[in-house]
């Protein structure tokens, strides 16, 4: 009975371990007032398909490029680059989140799937955190400009979708981002 006791303990202890420190909650600056509130976690759909036996009930996102691009706004740039281990929308950016915004308040009935993106340094699962993290940033954005928030939906890929393979400073840069993509 004491080796029951004991080796539950272990167990227990080494799944107290395997916890990171590293924090993922940082306040979000609002370029807009200067204020900060904490990421908002608006994401995700409870759908009701496939929810028999050996099925998920998690919707697939769609990531057709031939199909998700054509219906958002001509001439504006779809990618927002984010500094390393941040998820803050610098100001250089702020025009593309503006015009985004206005392009979905005119059209209503389209909506974006904004895509988190991050480079291969970290973990799989710090880097689809920080990826989601950058999403939800460029969705409040959106937000604030005037967008829908039934018009926007905010995904992370982590470092499973490099836009540009290596391991230099100009491929880690190019895959910090978020993609726009319109359906």
């Amino acid at each position: 009975m004491i080796k029951r006791y004991f080796v539950l303990a272990t167990v227990a202890a080494a799944l107290a371990g395997c916890g990171s420190s590293v924090k993922l909650d940082p306040p979000i600056q609002d370029s807009a007032s200067s204020t900060t509130s904490g990421a908002g976690t608006g994401a995700g759909t409870s759908g009701t398909q496939g929810q028999g036996a050996g099925q998920s009930s998690v919707a697939p996102v769609q990531v057709d490029a031939s199909k998700s691009d054509v219906a958002g706004p001509t001439g504006v740039d779809r990618v927002i680059y984010f500094d390393y281990d941040s998820f803050v929308v610098q100001p250089a950016f702020q025009s593309v989140v503006d015009q985004h915004a206005r392009f979905l308040q005119a059209n209503r009935g389209r909506s974006v799937v904004l895509e988190g993106n991050t480079d291969e340094r970290g973990s799989r699962e710090y880097n689809l955190a920080l990826g989601q993290k950058r999403s939800e940033a460029v969705r409040r954005a959106l937000t604030l400009v005037g967008a829908s928030d039934s018009q926007i939906e905010a995904v992370s890929f982590g470092e499973e979708k490099p836009a540009v393979s290596g391991s230099g400073e100009d491929a880690y840069a190019k895959n910090r981002r978020v993609e726009l993509r319109y359906r």
